[in-house]
């Protein structure tokens, strides 16, 4: 301990893993770090991989001006990148894997890269591919918050937010619709907007409903941040959430409860994909047998945006002063 001391000796990792065949390291891709979605993710992937005795590479591939073909470039080069550092195993969210159809070259390039180290999908699916995958159903979450709002009394539900060629927004609207038919309520086509999962894309969602003759008493956001940009115009065009208008969001980012007023939405339990992500992705590792599909239900988070439409709160109001 005393030439350790002196000489500050430090163990040679590359040299370690040499010997033992093994880096200790883990490659996590995503498509950006800025959306509070996967930092969520991340803390739960963190603690557990720690607690296993793993570091990891992060590679964000989030496109300098929004191109999506960008991303997948940088994915691809990510992928080489992680392999010829050779991580133990890869972890992919988002980017290509939410794609309702993805091209063979891209699908081809995953499949290729799990044949040389363990890979492991978080919430995406390459269809047909039986890839190890996590994953929040979706589609039970978007029934969950239509049903919420259609208990409260709403009928005239829009649903704003996302991007129709990727398979997340298409089973956040079918949860939706099937909902929606289950209860025999009318799906209006021009209340059904996508274009965005960000705040900017929120604002200009509800301006584009605040211009049409009719709008709904309640709007139900592909995600949180969609929702923060609903409320903000709202806001602004004078519109009072919930006693004038209803929001739900979805994913239960920490905005969510820190928003004025505090947002209803469905937690997709991002802490425990995470961990139960890099527990499997260590069982896989470690050559043993796992499920190659693990579902994580999600949960309605009832907050402060939701409440009964305006024509029912005016009715328990004189209910209560009678």
């Amino acid at each position: 301990m005393e030439l350790i001391t002196k000489h500050q000796f430090q163990p040679n990792a590359l040299a370690r893993s040499l010997f033992k065949k093994e880096t200790g390291m883990i490659g996590v891709i995503l498509p950006d770090i800025t959306n509070p979605f996967f930092p969520e993710v991340l803390a739960g992937l963190d603690q557990e991989a720690r607690s296993r005795g793993y570091t990891f590479f992060l590679c964000d591939t989030v496109s300098t001006n929004g191109d999506s073909v960008e991303q997948y470039v940088r994915e691809s080069q990510y992928l080489n990148i992680l392999m010829e550092k050779q991580v133990d195993g890869i972890i992919m969210i988002g980017g290509r894997i939410n794609l309702s159809k993805p091209s063979k070259e891209l699908v081809g390039e995953v499949v290729e890269a799990s044949k040389r180290v363990p890979l492991l999908l978080i919430n995406g699916n390459l269809p047909g591919e039986g890839m190890a995958r996590v994953y929040a159903d979706e589609i039970e979450g978007a029934e969950l918050a239509t049903q919420h709002l259609i208990d409260l009394g709403h009928q005239k539900i829009a649903f704003v937010g996302g991007f129709k060629r990727m398979s997340n927004t298409i089973q956040r609207i079918r949860g939706f619709m099937k909902t929606m038919e289950k209860n025999r309520l009318q799906i209006r086509n021009e209340w059904i907007m996508d274009g965005g999962f960000s705040v900017e894309s929120g604002k200009l969602f509800m301006n584009q409903l605040l211009q049409l003759p009719e709008r709904p008493t309640a709007v139900f956001c592909a995600n949180d941040l969609v929702a923060i940009g609903v409320m903000k115009a709202a806001h602004n065009a004078g519109i009072r959430v919930p006693e004038e208008l209803s929001l739900i969001g979805f994913d239960d980012i920490p905005y969510a409860s820190n928003s004025i007023p505090e947002l209803t939405t469905i937690s997709l339990k991002c802490y425990d994909v995470g961990r139960s992500a890099a527990e499997l992705l260590h069982q896989m590792i470690a050559k043993n047998k796992i499920s190659k599909s693990t579902k994580i239900r999600p949960e309605l988070i009832v907050r402060e945006s939701t409440a009964p439409p305006r024509a029912e709160n005016e009715h328990y109001e004189s209910v209560l002063k009678k």
